[in-house]
């Protein structure tokens, strides 16, 4: 068994926070959610589809998705093939996506920061910030061992057993953060995740005592994380350096130290950059 990909199947996956109730949820937006579907089934199956194949893959009724790959192929973001009437992406939305993620005004700043942070733990580091109840990953770094934490950028994650989570609900005000927990479901996600209120509280307001916060084996149960939270311009995100238990359970004082120096430099040079 490839153990990078069984790291990378088992980790928990939040559901993307809801900003719509399904009563509001209008047509435009399930239009949205359709297109979404039809581009993640080309990255799933990674060859040319037919207009059935779409249909059967993603649901969608098979004349709303003809509609959709109609606009999309006279937008030039699908082309056909001859060959069983097949479609498949040009290279438009790519290179759209490419030029706008270029100019992302935090994350390909501080890009070169998390590439050294990987080199010097060696571990994969991970960028992200709340988003509703959840934290959705912002940058991947991963790291270049054959056995490694994988994920990808514009995942989302539990916020109470993932090592980015604590750290964001650690930058809270004591008060707020109990108020919060209160408010919030804690699903058991492996045998060691915390499910109880108080002492995920506890956990919490420790680990921002001394400055760092820990996942161990919460979220994916073989894997540890540990992180810290800084502020760039009224934002609060979080950096973690996640693996393997076996290489991180032994080194975690390293890693806080290397997290929460990069968080701090980041910090300071924002805030006089």
């Amino acid at each position: 068994m490839n153990t990078e990909h069984s790291v990378q199947n088992t980790e928990q996956t939040a559901a993307a926070p809801q900003t719509l109730s399904t009563g509001t949820k209008g047509v435009a937006v399930i239009g949205v959610e359709r297109v979404l579907d039809i581009f993640e089934a080309f990255n799933k199956v990674q060859k040319p589809l037919s207009l059935t194949d779409l249909a059967d893959i993603t649901g969608i009724p098979k004349s709303s998705c003809h509609a959709i790959v109609h606009t999309l192929i006279a937008r030039g973001y699908l082309y056909s093939l001859n060959t069983r009437r097949a479609l498949y992406p040009t290279r438009r939305f790519f290179d759209i996506a490419r030029e706008i993620h270029e100019k992302d005004p935090f994350v390909e700043r501080v890009m070169p920061l998390l590439e050294r942070l990987r080199d010097a733990s060696r571990e994969t580091v991970i960028l992200g910030k709340r988003q509703g109840d959840a934290v959705i990953y912002l940058q991947v770094v991963e790291s270049t061992h054959s056995i490694r934490y994988s994920a990808k950028p514009g995942e989302f994650k539990p916020l109470h057993c993932s090592a980015i989570g604590k750290a964001l609900m650690g930058s809270m005000k004591e008060a707020d953060l109990r108020a919060q927990i209160a408010g919030l479901a804690f699903p058991a996600v492996t045998d060691t995740t915390l499910t109880d209120p108080q002492a995920l509280a506890n956990d919490i307001l420790a680990s921002r005592k001394r400055g760092y916060f820990v996942s161990q084996g919460e979220n994916v149960a073989d894997v540890w994380a540990v992180s810290a939270f800084l502020a760039v311009n009224s934002e609060t995100l979080a950096i973690a350096i996640a693996g393997p238990r076996h290489r991180i359970e032994s080194n975690v004082i390293e890693c806080a130290q290397l997290v929460s120096a990069t968080c701090s430099f980041i910090s300071r040079n924002w805030a006089h950059g």
